[in-house]
């Protein structure tokens, strides 16, 4: 649920905050008030595109923030987790920000995340509906996905199924078409790879601990010098003639230890110069081995430099690390052998590709059979609610293509169809409906899912347009039903669809120091009563159309 709205300066809207209920809430207002740039608003928290041009005149960069109260379902929590978003067991907070320089930063509970992660989170928290949102009725391709949407846990398994087994399906497909180029480019490969496995092979490479050793080693050689006098100094100081660092220490150790029995202080001043004397003769044995031990060879430095300048080379061709190289190397071996011994793994394929055929097909007529009982089911739902919305004699239908073909979804391609009239055939519903039509089935469809669906927040933008008298109240008593099991918002011009709401929030512009501004207030009482009169009468409000207004908020209520 959208518990409450931050706007500022998105268009004629300067500095606004909204605090929503449950229930059903509508938004009136004239015409040009700011009813559908309050939504526009929401639509860019749902990931919307966006546009500099959404920002107001005269300002650097819009700010739009929504708190909705955390949905219940586990699998949004789940979804925040794997983006790094910190899940709040009360709250989602979701904030797009927009600069006039382009800047687009969107945020999920504080959490910088991309306009792609937010869209898929609100799919989780808000649904929008305006209308334009009746082309997902008006496109056949989108059919299947609702009718997939009214189904069970077996119909969603089936449809997995399916579509494991034709990702697949086409795999095979392209291992087929890949061997099966024209011999140049056959032959062409093969002396590409029988290049690539031999410079790969000749390099006869260890492991990705190799490049670090050679190196460690490269720097020892290139330092020689450096090294050999530093330790050569060492030596002398340490171990070279009379009067060196060991032989003055030695001194001091036997001055102290004719003392050593005056006390205890003493005897351990005699202890401490005895190991630093013994571990300083341990040094010198070490230096002198490590003098004795050093040689320089100039052909090893080379050799490494070739070695190193071989892995980098390798390394750039075919894969970051020698364990990349290694795994390349063996993928171009299976593909040489392949393309080598092309019909013998043309044959092998055939056989994966009749198997993964006959499991798509089995697979896809189990879950066509499957659509078409829940599509009989969709049928009987959909002629219910059109019968509440005073569409009692159209005729809805699920209608399946014949051609079976395999496709990414199915086997079977299917469209809704509708005949409003009786006497008429069914015809697709993207072709013969009207606005009207179109917007009750919209609804019917929507009263449908939303138990199903799980979203919290569901906003309708003048879905009611081309409608007018007991249809209008059809439409009114079927978004306030809708409202029972989701939130809901509604931008609405009928009267009817005002009155029988729970919350009321009237829209208007005003204009100060020669700037537009939009002024949002919560109403009830007397002043919804003069509202929903100025919905009925238009600019000049009567006695009659507040005895008018007064009659529709008591039928609403008792409707309710």
């Amino acid at each position: 649920m959208l518990q409450e709205l931050a706007i500022k300066n998105f268009a004629i809207i300067d500095n606004l905050t909204i605090s929503f209920d449950g229930g059903m809430t509508v938004l009136t207002g004239e015409t040009g008030a700011g009813k559908s740039i309050i939504i526009d608003a929401v639509g860019l928290l749902a990931g919307g595109r966006a546009s500099s041009d959404l920002i107001r005149h005269g300002e650097n960069k819009t700010v739009v923030q929504g708190l909705f109260e955390m949905p219940s379902t586990p699998i949004l929590a789940r979804l925040m987790e794997e983006y790094g978003i910190t899940p709040d067991p009360d709250q989602v907070i979701l904030q797009r920000e927009l600069s006039v320089s382009g800047k687009n930063v969107t945020r999920v509970n504080g959490t910088i995340v991309t306009v792609a992660v937010l869209r898929e989170i609100a799919g989780y928290l808000i649904d929008i509906h305006g209308q334009n949102e009746h082309q997902e009725l008006m496109n056949p391709q989108k059919h299947l996905y609702l009718l997939d949407q009214f189904g069970d846990a077996s119909l969603q398994k089936l449809v997995n199924d399916y579509d494991n087994l034709y990702r697949e399906f086409q795999q095979i497909q392209s291992e087929r078409s890949n061997l099966m180029v024209d011999e140049q480019q056959n032959i062409q490969r093969i002396d590409l790879l029988t290049f690539q496995i031999n410079e790969i092979e000749q390099a006869n490479l260890q492991d990705d601990n190799e490049e670090t050793t050679l190196l460690e080693e490269r720097t020892l050689l290139a330092n020689y010098q450096r090294i050999l006098q530093g330790l050569t100094t060492l030596y002398a100081v340490l171990q070279g003639e009379e009067g060196n660092a060991i032989d003055q220490v030695g001194l001091g150790l036997e001055a102290i230890q004719r003392i050593e029995t005056f006390g205890q202080s003493y005897q351990e001043l005699a202890t401490s110069v005895s190991e630093a004397y013994f571990q300083l003769q341990d040094v010198a044995t070490t230096t002198r081995n490590e003098i004795d031990e050093m040689s320089y060879d100039e052909g090893r430095l080379n050799e490494i430099e070739l070695r190193l300048e071989t892995l980098k080379q390798l390394r750039r061709k075919y894969g970051e690390s020698i364990t990349e190289i290694k795994s390349y190397y063996e993928s171009i071996q299976v593909e040489l052998d392949m393309i080598s011994n092309k019909e013998s793994y043309l044959e092998k394929l055939q056989k994966r590709f009749d198997t993964a055929y006959t499991q798509l097909v089995e697979t896809g007529q189990l879950l066509t059979e499957k659509r078409r009982e829940i599509a009989r089911k969709l049928e009987l739902e959909v002629q219910n609610q059109l019968k509440a919305l005073y569409m009692e004699k159209a005729t809805f239908q699920v209608v399946f293509d014949s051609q079976q073909n395999i496709r990414p979804h199915g086997l079977h391609a299917l469209e809704f169809y509708i005949a409003p009239n009786v006497g008429e055939p069914p015809k697709p519903l993207a072709k013969i409906a009207s606005g009207g039509e179109m917007s009750r089935m919209m609804l019917a469809m929507k009263t449908i899912f939303t138990q199903t669906q799980g979203i919290t927040s569901i906003i309708f933008d003048e879905v009611d347009t081309g409608v007018s008298g007991r249809v209008a109240q059809a439409i009114a008593n079927k978004i306030h039903a809708v409202s029972k099991h989701s939130q809901v918002l509604c931008i609405t011009h009928l009267a009817q669809v005002a009155a029988i709401s729970d919350h009321h929030f009237f829209i208007e512009k005003e204009v100060s120091n020669e700037r537009t501004y939009t002024h949002v207030e919560k109403i009830s009482g007397e002043k919804r009563t003069t509202e929903i009169a100025r919905m009925l009468a238009g600019t000049e409000i009567t006695d009659l159309s507040i005895a008018h207004a007064e009659e529709l908020l008591d039928l609403a209520k008792k409707e309710k």
